[in-house]
């Protein structure tokens, strides 16, 4: 594992998932991807540490400085994908009798 290939600052991180203590988080800046790492997942805080977990961070020198969980926009970032879903999957119309 290396340091965060990213400017200083502050980030909206997504961990993707972790798995063997290992987290893959991909970073954001205004509504923007910008990133991704692999990083340690004890770096997370702990409530964050789960798949789809969205993170206030700042990072500085490659290094996330500080972290937290953001509980309502974890629960509105599954909502609005699980209501994609539901879009998704309804069946067109039929054809038949037309």
């Amino acid at each position: 594992m290396t340091g965060i290939d990213l400017p200083d600052g502050e980030y909206t991180a997504v961990v993707d998932g972790v798995e063997d203590g290992l987290a893959t988080v991909f970073f954001e800046r205004d509504g923007d991807e910008v990133g991704d790492a692999v990083l340690d997942a004890s770096r997370l805080p702990p409530d964050g540490g789960h798949a789809d977990a969205v993170l206030s961070v700042t990072l500085d020198g490659g290094r996330i400085e500080a972290a937290s969980y953001e509980p309502e926009e974890t629960e509105r970032r599954a909502e609005a994908a699980q209501d994609r879903f539901d879009r998704l999957s309804e069946r067109p119309p039929s054809d038949e009798g037309a």
